[in-house]
């Protein structure tokens, strides 16, 4: 039988989004809990061991910290890799959380046009240079293999490509991975065409 889950965070994308993605992409039925920030106060209490979210619970039982879900999610579905493989895997996934981190503050806080500007040139380009040249002959991180990893890709690029609607056009192998992505993935497609995944905010 196949486990329960539950995965509760604030109505946002933010940390939450890629558990959403891998669990409509492998058509993995879960209850997507989605609370108002005046909410939390309430809800903290009851949250796992840190009182963090995301939280999600399986079969009751509450697993936090989104990479440690993930992680979870990708040795559960067989989208990890072999053991060689899972290393990679975990050095991708860790310089994605690095990415979002640095373009996090241009989210949540205004910044002046200079400001974005520089990030762009000095950061952001050259950090996707990475990514772009990481992915270069390949349909996704491992190759012809999907991992929890590249739902966390594919965000990062959806994210930015909201931020920045030309960011890609530079980055032929991560325009082409994040449009193959959609049309590749039906389920996923679907989702992300749904009302329930449009009113939900980027922040």
């Amino acid at each position: 039988m196949a486990p329960l889950y539950k995965l509760s965070y604030f109505d946002v994308r933010g940390l939450s989004e890629p558990i959403r993605l891998l669990f409509h992409d492998q058509k993995i039925e879960f209850i997507d809990h989605r609370f108002d920030r005046n909410e939390w106060p309430k809800i903290k209490p009851t949250i796992g061991m840190f009182g963090q979210v995301p939280c999600l619970y399986e079969n009751g039982n509450p697993i936090v910290q989104s990479g440690a879900i993930m992680r979870h999610l990708g040795r559960r579905f067989d989208l990890y890799g072999n053991a060689d493989e899972m290393t990679y895997v975990d050095e991708i996934y860790e310089g994605i959380c690095d990415l979002k981190r640095k373009y996090a503050p241009f989210i949540y806080t205004e910044h002046s046009e200079e400001e974005v500007e520089k990030f762009t040139k000095e950061v952001l380009l050259v950090e996707l240079q990475k990514f772009e040249n990481l992915l270069k002959g390949k349909k996704y991180i491992l190759n012809d293999k999907i991992s929890f990893a590249d739902y966390s890709l594919f965000d990062m690029l959806d994210t930015l490509l909201m931020l920045s609607p030309a960011c890609l056009s530079s980055f032929p192998t991560l325009k082409i991975y994040h449009a193959d992505f959609i049309t590749d993935h039906p389920n996923l497609k679907a989702y992300l065409k749904s009302d329930d995944h449009k009113k939900i905010r980027l922040n």
